[in-house]
């Protein structure tokens, strides 16, 4: 198994690919509803919320389960790698873990909630740095050789 993938670049990984899927997404949403406003309509946030969750749940399941990691994984040189044995979570495993990161996040309230500790459960996870999305999976991040 190659060593496990430093903290910080999951971190960088992360905010990569949030704003590949998030940015363009806003663009969009905003182009079609040229009423929204983000301080006056919270009903179209949630719902620019949710497009967004299902969107990156999608990305990340389908970058994961065909290449084993994301395009901001590829930006930091590190991979999604099955704990048992290295390889890539194809299938399963793979869908298992975009959903679990993401799409509790579109739970009013407690989604954030639950998120937020599911993201920090790798600073105290040991031995492999697993986040909660990880575990469920059976899944761990690597560097790239």
């Amino acid at each position: 198994m190659p060593p496990l993938g430093h903290r910080g670049k999951r971190l960088l990984a992360r905010i990569i690919d949030g704003l590949l899927v998030s940015v363009p997404l806003s663009i969009i949403f905003s182009a079609v509803s040229a009423r929204w406003d983000v301080y006056e309509n919270s009903g179209d946030s949630f719902t620019l919320g949710v497009i967004i969750a299902v969107v990156y749940f999608v990305y990340e399941g389908l970058m994961l389960t065909t290449r084993g990691q994301t395009v901001g994984k590829m930006a930091m040189n590190i991979r999604v790698a099955m704990l048992e044995n290295g390889a890539s979570p194809e299938g399963a495993p793979g869908w298992t873990r975009a959903a679990v990161y993401t799409l509790p996040g579109i739970v009013p309230c407690c989604g954030f909630v639950f998120w937020l500790v599911n993201v920090l459960w790798c600073t105290w996870d040991e031995p492999y740095h697993q986040c909660i999305h990880d575990k469920a999976a059976k899944t761990v991040v690597v560097a790239t050789q």
